[in-house]
């Protein structure tokens, strides 16, 4: 029997109704393949390929690689771009510790720090992985933040940015490029350092 013509870009029956945790677990796949082979060496039909699926699958869910990338990092931020709502609703006064402590605690945390830096370097080496690095945390990120500033919009947005680039700049040095003193210095004693630029940047003259 002759089997039926499948439309192109479409996945198989079987495939499409593989359940809801399909999205999910292709996400996983993704996240490992772009922190292996970065995200130039990635591609749509590897990680079908590593998930067990056809690659019209990884197109019906997400689209183009460019959306895969772009979905396994916000399901990796996911906890730092909604923390921040959290974070700035308290006193402008200690919104600079508050968010130190959060931004590092999540870079601190083994579970976290593996998949941010292969999202970073993905960043560092690409400008589209960059492009999406940045709209996400612009727009999920610094947005929240320049909102609570009782400044003309320009200048909120201009503080907001300053204070992420004081703690992603931090970051780099500290977890990425791993520059002696600061990669093995005590955690407590960076956010001590860190905090007061940051709330400076924020609320300061």
């Amino acid at each position: 029997m002759t089997e039926p013509v499948r439309r192109r870009g479409r996945p198989p029956r079987a495939q499409q109704d593989a359940g809801p945790g399909m999205r999910e677990r292709i996400l996983d796949v993704a996240r490992e393949e772009f922190a292996e082979r970065g995200y130039d060496k990635a591609s749509v039909r590897g990680i079908a390929k590593a998930a067990g699926v056809d690659p019209a699958l990884v197109h019906h869910y997400f689209g183009t690689k460019e959306q895969v990338f772009a979905a396994s990092i916000e399901m990796v931020l996911a906890p730092a771009l909604e923390a921040p709502a959290a974070l700035v609703d308290g006193p402008l006064d200690g919104a600079g510790e508050r968010m130190t402590r959060f931004f590092f605690g999540v870079w601190d945390a083994p579970a976290t720090r593996a998949p941010l830096l292969a999202i970073v370097r993905s960043a560092l080496n690409n400008e589209v992985a960059a492009g999406v690095f940045r709209g996400l945390v612009a727009s999920q990120l610094l947005a929240r933040i320049a909102q609570r500033l009782d400044l003309p919009e320009g200048e909120a947005e201009l503080r907001a940015s300053l204070a992420a680039a004081q703690l992603v700049g931090t970051a780099m040095l500290r977890y990425v490029i791993k520059v002696e003193p600061l990669a093995s210095a005590d955690l407590e004693w960076v956010i001590a350092r860190i905090a007061p630029v940051v709330q400076v940047h924020l609320t300061g003259p």
